[in-house]
């Protein structure tokens, strides 16, 4: 397999999953309620707030030059009316060696977690409450948006709603859908108002390099039997889950349900489609699950790399843009069987004539896998928790290998490949 000219492989991370420490944000209140399936507590993770040199030199070594993280609003802006410079100034220095060690960022400004003064104004259930998200979007790129041109405004805008307000598993633990609609509504008004920002700051800076997105969760839909209501049911579900946060986010096109709260008018706000794809969901009687019979992961997502195609074709006819995928990987716990995955998920994007111009993996290191706790492992780097010991897996040898060889070569692919296979 040779990756088309130019195709770029990165890693992908958040703030809250690897950083550790005590700050007050919705996910430290979340897991204080012990509401994590592990227990595990989101204030140890990776301790990489700590100790964020050792694992960029690592991911250095490793020839990895391409790196989607995230910041913690939490820490940057601990009260309503107060910004503390010392944490602005880490994620500035944090930048500054990545860029020292030829790693090239893409920012993400909000990847499910946030203050609980923000909380306790209501968050995303007001659009009123759009205009904290911008100061603090304004007042970091005030301090390092000289060192960054690619932005992610909001992460999975979708599974942050329906996690949260819906299904009441992730915080802030309610069940309402007219709450979920609205909070969908409010985040997609908050991407399109902070994209405006995030190009007008730049560009008064006489930067002409700026390039702004959001991480799209997006799954392939289908319907488990042949029957026509299930059908019909994997459409609604695509369209509810998905389509409509496309519509409204990619081109100001806001449709029932969702609400058009800030007036926009339809024009185009990203400049690159983000894509985070992870599995096929399949419908019946208006429920979800998987196909029977399919080869699955170790949370019992099914694996099928041809969905990463479907979805990206959908979203190219919305928008003809540049694609990124902004994450994709998988919960392998004893990396028994993630070459395979990743090579499955190249091989379809290699393939694809689709524009798709960089890879970044889901995720660099074992890390606190939300409600999962650290009982998921996704990394290519192994994380002994307690320890805090990092050891490259033999994937991240691996994907070291085909960063290097910008393709994988049949010695590759006998070595890491040949040999592995899914379960069921």
């Amino acid at each position: 397999m040779e990756f088309k000219k130019n195709f770029r492989l990165g890693v992908a991370s958040a703030s809250t999953q690897i950083e550790g420490g005590r700050v007050n944000s919705n996910w430290n209140w979340f897991s204080d309620q012990n509401k994590i399936k592990d227990h595990s507590d989101v204030a140890r993770a990776n301790n990489h707030y700590e100790l964020y040199d050792q694992d960029l030199r690592l991911m250095a070594q490793m020839g990895i030059k391409d790196y989607r993280f995230s910041i913690e609003w939490a820490r940057i802006q601990p009260c309503e009316n107060n910004f503390d410079s010392d944490a602005l100034i880490h994620y500035r220095d944090m930048i500054l060696e990545m860029k020292e060690l030829n790693i090239h960022p893409i920012l993400t400004f909000y990847h499910f977690s946030h203050p609980m003064w923000f909380e306790e104004k209501g968050a995303w259930t007001k659009k009123e409450n759009i205009i904290y998200f911008l100061r603090f979007v304004s007042q970091c790129l005030d301090v390092f948006g000289d060192l960054v041109d690619e932005y992610i405004t909001i992460n999975e805008p979708n599974v942050y709603a329906v996690n949260g307000h819906l299904f009441g598993v992730w915080p802030p633990a309610k069940n309402s859908l007219t709450e979920t609609i609205q909070v969908m509504s409010v985040l997609a008004l908050a991407h399109i108002k902070a994209y405006e920002l995030i190009h007008t700051i730049r560009k008064k800076r006489g930067y002409t390099n700026t390039t702004v997105s959001f991480a799209h969760h997006v799954r392939d839909f289908t319907a488990k039997t042949g029957c026509p209501l299930d059908k019909a049911s994997a459409k609604i579900f695509q369209s509810l889950f998905q389509d409509k946060l496309t519509k409204a986010m990619f081109i100001g096109k806001f449709e029932f349900p969702l609400i058009n709260y800030g007036k926009v008018k339809q024009g185009q706000y990203i400049d690159f489609i983000a894509i985070n794809y992870y599995t096929r969901t399949a419908v019946k009687n208006f429920s979800e699950g998987f196909m029977d019979d399919c080869f699955k992961n170790d949370l019992g997502w099914e694996i099928f790399p041809q969905g990463l195609i479907a979805v990206a074709t959908d979203l190219y006819t919305v928008l003809n843009l540049p694609i990124y995928i902004t994450e994709n990987g998988t919960c392998d716990n004893n990396d028994s069987f993630r070459n395979r995955y990743l090579y499955d998920h190249l091989k379809v994007i290699t393939e694809s004539n689709l524009p798709i111009e960089r890879y970044y993996h889901w995720c660099f290191i074992d890390n606190f896998e939300w409600v999962e706790g650290e009982s998921a492992r996704f990394g290519l780097v192994h994380n002994d928790y307690k320890t805090q010991k990092r050891s490259i897996k033999q994937s991240g040898h691996f994907y070291s290998k085909i960063i290097k060889e910008k393709g994988i070569s049949e010695e590759t692919y006998d070595s890491f490949v040949k040999h592995q296979h899914y379960h069921k």
